[in-house]
């Protein structure tokens, strides 16, 4: 099997996973790695054998890089896209796709130009927690879907992460970190949305770092910190969001979806596993159901795998720009709706991606 050669940008926590990626699955090969810091990406390519330690500028005009992993900070996800694409490589983003609208539209336009692909994350929707929910609610095991419900409720960052400040800035808070993961899997569940109505609030004008090594340093928020959403699917289904920094507390589940005939409790959509459960009407318990798919562990990556696959076999990836722009479009109109204090209707819209097959290999996604 052809492998193409893969870049990194952005060698923080999250590349480590990637970076196994180019040895999981076998159409990917990581060639190269590239951060401001050209320091972290010495000692990412040191530890995972990757022959190109590069500067950021270097890795964009190596003409053997095929397709750049972006990694970077939300804030400059569309800038290193584009200038990704006006390379000639194609593109995979970690989430959101970028911050603005215009700008992930205009990386989306400058990739039709081209003739390039872009994917974007999360790609924990192939995983094998979600598929099999896709795949029963396909079936018809809770019947028709009729609504749902989402929680990410927590107490923030602040107190675990290194450098957590760009979390409280416009552009992040929880619906913009966590959103994407629980969007991404309601609309690959159930479908597009084509309205929202949504609440939001910031609690606190400051937050204290108490996380090392910033420990005792005051954050200015700039961005909603508790923020809640009403979704009318395409399909019928409405389904209530939260999502909050605010909350310090609860015992809310991360995802529920509600049927004619039962309900189907999804496992937190930050992870590839279960566990996946029903409960049907007039049933007294809830069954959990064996993982009908493959990829149950930490599998990042995944989705830049099916998306080279794609590029070879001349078919549509799965975490493709169209699902993630919606994503991003429903972020932005949750806000919109909370401050203009009406319904927003969507002008977006998406496709729900095809399943993964089952039985599939690890390393494998055709």
């Amino acid at each position: 099997m052809k492998k193409m050669k893969a870049g990194i940008i952005g060698c923080g926590n999250i590349s480590e996973i990637y970076a196994v990626a180019g040895r999981k699955f076998q159409n990917l090969e990581i060639l190269a790695c590239a951060d401001l810091d050209f320091a972290r990406a010495h000692v990412l390519a040191e530890k995972h054998g990757i022959p190109r330690p590069l500067r950021v500028e270097q890795l964009l005009a190596d003409r053997d890089v095929e397709l750049v992993i972006n990694l970077t900070v939300p804030a400059v996800h569309a800038e290193v896209g584009m200038e990704a694409l006006k390379n000639g490589k194609h593109v995979y983003n970690e989430k959101p796709l970028a911050q603005k609208r215009r700008a992930a539209r205009e990386m989306i336009g400058l990739a039709r130009e081209k003739d390039l692909l872009i994917g974007c994350a999360p790609d924990t929707f192939l995983g094998a927690g979600l598929q099999t929910c896709r795949k029963l609610i396909d079936e018809g095991a809770i019947g028709e879907p009729v609504g749902g419900a989402g929680f990410m409720l927590s107490a923030g960052v602040e107190s675990w992460h290194p450098n957590p400040e760009f979390f409280f800035k416009k552009g992040g808070g929880p619906l913009f970190d966590m959103g994407p993961y629980y969007l991404t899997a309601f609309t690959t569940l159930l479908g597009p949305v084509h309205r929202v109505t949504g609440s939001a609030r910031m609690s606190f004008p400051t937050r204290t770092i108490t996380s090392q090594p910033l420990s005792g340093t005051k954050i200015e928020v700039e961005t909603p910190t508790h923020i809640a959403a009403v979704l009318d699917f395409e399909s019928g289904p409405i389904v209530t969001l939260a999502t909050s920094f605010d909350v310090k507390v609860h015992s809310m589940p991360p995802i529920e979806i509600y049927g004619t005939e039962g309900t189907l409790s999804v496992p937190d959509p930050n992870t590839f596993g279960g566990p996946v459960r029903i409960r049907r009407q007039g049933g007294e318990n809830w069954s959990e159901i064996p993982l009908a798919f493959g990829y149950s562990d930490n599998s990042r990556g995944l989705g830049v795998a099916d998306m080279i696959a794609a590029i070879q076999n001349n078919r549509e990836h799965r975490a493709n720009a169209r699902t993630a722009y919606h994503v991003l479009d429903i972020m932005h109109s949750i806000l919109d709706s909370s401050e203009s204090g009406r319904h927003i209707e969507l002008t977006s819209s998406m496709t729900r991606p095809s399943p993964l097959p089952e039985g599939l290999q690890d390393g494998e996604v055709d």
